[in-house]
């Protein structure tokens, strides 16, 4: 299940109402916010922000932050994630993973940069950078 999400103040925005073609706008920012809670996958071509629940995986060509009260219940691909709420799910970010004090992950992480504050629980294993080499690579 695919499931778009758009902020409605942007849809109501002057340079919108202007806009002669369907371009995106790079302005907005998606969220879903607290008391929310989505089943199924979504997919982003901007930030977005989860104050809620998503029960599902989320493919975002941004930033996503997750909120105290954020979860996610699902795989998380993305840039950049900064975590201040719950992960139960793998996060592939390609170039940076911010855990707060208050984030909680049970997945594996695969960046290339990682930040972790003190307080921040992460259950799983962390892959960095290059991938890992083999045993046969090793052994050379």
């Amino acid at each position: 299940m695919f499931v778009p999400i758009n902020t409605i103040s942007n849809m109501f925005s002057k340079k919108d109402k202007m806009s002669r073609n369907n371009d995106v706008q790079q302005t907005g920012h998606n969220m879903i916010n607290e008391g929310t809670s989505i089943t199924g996958d979504v997919k982003a071509s901007r930030d977005i922000r989860i104050d809620g629940l998503l029960n599902g995986k989320m493919e975002v060509n941004g930033k996503v932050v997750i909120g105290n009260s954020g979860k996610i219940e699902g795989d998380v691909n993305c840039k950049t994630i900064d975590v201040s709420g719950r992960v139960e799910g793998n996060i592939i970010a390609s170039e940076m993973v911010n855990l707060k004090s208050t984030a909680l992950i049970l997945g594996n992480i695969t960046t290339d940069k990682i930040s972790v504050e003190p307080g921040a629980k992460f259950t799983g294993s962390c892959k960095m950078g290059e991938a890992a080499p083999t045993k046969d690579e090793k052994k050379k």
